[in-house]
């Protein structure tokens, strides 16, 4: 998923925290952690602190990493994926899909409870799909998913058949993300706004309520035990509850695990990694997660980056791997090509495809006919300079932020004239929409390759979600290369999947569609009183269900 609205730090919170965090290590008072204990221990509330509050509780609605955070706690999916990448029961008991690919027959457990009292059936699933497809719902993400969704007929009381368009291989895949997770019907007939502030799943935990700008309460379900096969135990959650606190200020959010005013961070800021690391109270939990990563996405349907050579030029003007070092202290590894690692059917034969070169971005741009110079050196062409508008959202992070200004100084060494305009995020979300950017900062998280065809395919240029925004950003558009991701999901066979994969990525390359920065991370910072917290393997997002504390 793509970032969406939420606060940043003030530019200079990065350096000051830093320094800040450094003194911290050695005066915080120290967690009580029992070392001792082996068995896990029933009972407790666990705060859990993270940079970004919601827009929506509800991850149909948008779809952003902040929702499916929380949705892991408290939604269930019809699915489950294990660290293998294979696909297993959860709500689903079996299911089988025709021949022709296109539906997919559900039979769904018999006991399973929405903690409003409804109980799972066909029906709650087709109540589900409906709203994650209906434009209503402006679904950028789950509805970005199952474009191919064409309804679902029900069989019996627990057996579902959903059919598709068209085939979809990935399908499975991504009914495994929380963004797809299954609500309660009746919870789902409310209005959008109300179910937002307090949806309704059959998970481990319950919402109890938001206090906005502050924190999200959570309550254990005590009749939950259709927990997720890859679970450590079975039944009810160990803790009590959560208290998800909303601390966007990364120093604050740190020196507070120090003191032991919360159990758990997430986003562990890179200045603060090697104190984390040498902190005997504290261990991290930090794993890449899939899809595309961190980037710049080009605008190709404007002067200058419509030129294929101005685009490469400009993505070997960014030295990517020296900011990453500077601003990321090497926490942060370099992500080169349009699949992060840890995507199935990623190649790394991209990883350097474009490299920091200045003296052929020099070239390319002789080439391209940007000879001329102002007096500050910028070049020109025709009378006009060079120059490349990025907004920036009020949200962005500031070490991203820092990365982006070094972006801006390297490249205007070769003589582009870097603007970063800074914005309130529905500023910058108005102005995405219209394509008023040359520069779009951005990720997006999946557990499936088919993220490609969500941003480059030209079946993803139309508006989606608030504020009218394109999944394809780029506004790349080639049939070609339409055809080899489609292909892609006609096929269940991992090898002609694999094949077709590595086309698209070729592709993607090959048109230098996006400065790529590093992988998008989970990075958790937790305290050693914290047992047993994990990451959900098919985004690699944070699972309280197993956790324990010992006061």
């Amino acid at each position: 998923m793509r970032p969406l609205p939420f606060p940043a730090l003030p530019r200079r919170a990065l350096w000051l925290g830093a320094a800040a965090l450094l003194l911290a290590t050695t005066g915080c008072r120290r967690h009580q952690s029992r070392t001792t204990a082996h068995e896990p221990v029933q009972g407790g509330t666990l705060i859990y602190a993270t940079d970004r509050e919601p827009i929506c509780l509800d991850p149909h609605v948008q779809g952003d990493m902040p929702q499916v955070f929380l949705a892991e706690q408290y939604l269930d999916s019809l699915v489950a994926m294990d660290r293998s990448g294979h696909i297993l029961p959860w709500l689903a008991t079996a299911w089988t899909v025709s021949d022709d690919g296109r539906t997919y027959t559900f039979h769904l457990r018999h006991d399973v409870t929405f903690t409003d009292g409804t109980p799972l059936t066909a029906e709650a699933v087709r109540a589900n799909l409906d709203h994650m497809a209906d434009p209503h719902t402006q679904s950028s993400t789950a509805g970005g998913y199952i474009k191919q969704y064409a309804g679902t007929d029900i069989i019996d009381t627990y057996t579902a058949a959903v059919h598709l368009r068209t085939p979809y291989a990935a399908f499975l895949e991504v009914l495994a993300q929380g963004f797809l997770g299954i609500e309660s019907p009746r919870a789902l007939a409310r209005p959008r706004d109300e179910n937002c502030q307090n949806p309704v799943g059959s998970g481990p935990f319950r919402i109890i309520r938001w206090d906005h700008q502050s924190q999200i309460v959570l309550a254990r379900n005590p009749a939950y035990h259709w927990g997720p096969p890859t679970a450590l135990h079975t039944g009810p959650a160990r803790l009590d509850g959560i208290e998800w606190r909303i601390i966007p200020e990364a120093s604050v959010r740190f020196a507070a695990l120090q003191a032991g005013e919360v159990d758990v961070i997430d986003s562990l800021p890179p200045e603060a990694e090697t104190p984390a690391q040498r902190n005997p109270d504290l261990w991290l939990l930090m794993a890449d997660r899939p899809g595309n990563p961190t980037n710049g996405t080009l605008n190709i349907k404007r002067v200058p980056f419509d030129d294929i050579r101005v685009r490469e030029a400009f993505i070997r003007s960014a030295d990517i791997d020296g900011a990453l070092a500077s601003v990321f202290f090497h926490h942060y590894r370099r992500a080169g090509g349009p699949l992060s690692p840890t995507t199935p059917f990623y190649s790394p034969a991209f990883e350097h495809h474009a490299d920091y070169d200045p003296d052929r971005a020099r070239a390319l741009l002789d080439q391209a006919g940007w000879t001329g110079r102002t007096a500050e050196g910028i070049r020109t062409r025709d009378g006009r300079p060079l120059v490349v508008h990025i907004p920036l959202k009020a949200s962005l992070s500031a070490a991203e932020r820092t990365l982006w200004e070094q972006v801006q100084a390297t490249a205007r060494a070769t003589g582009f004239d870097v603007r970063l305009e800074n914005g309130d995020d529905t500023t910058i979300l108005e102005r995405e929409g219209h394509w008023d950017y040359d520069v779009r900062i951005g990720y997006w998280n999946t557990n499936t390759a088919d993220v490609l065809r969500i941003v480059f395919s030209s079946a993803f240029l139309g508006a989606a979600g608030v504020g009218g925004h394109h999944q394809n950003e780029a506004g790349f558009s080639d049939p070609a290369f339409d055809r080899i991701v489609n292909d892609a999901l006609l096929t269940t066979d991992p090898d002609k999947r694999r094949a077709l994969y590595l086309q698209a990525q070729t592709i993607a390359a090959q048109n230098f569609l996006q400065i790529t920065t590093y992988p998008q991370s989970t990075r958790l910072a937790l305290s050693r009183a914290v047992h047993d917290v994990r990451l959900e393997p098919s985004l690699n997002v944070t699972s309280l269900y197993d956790s324990w504390v010992t006061r």
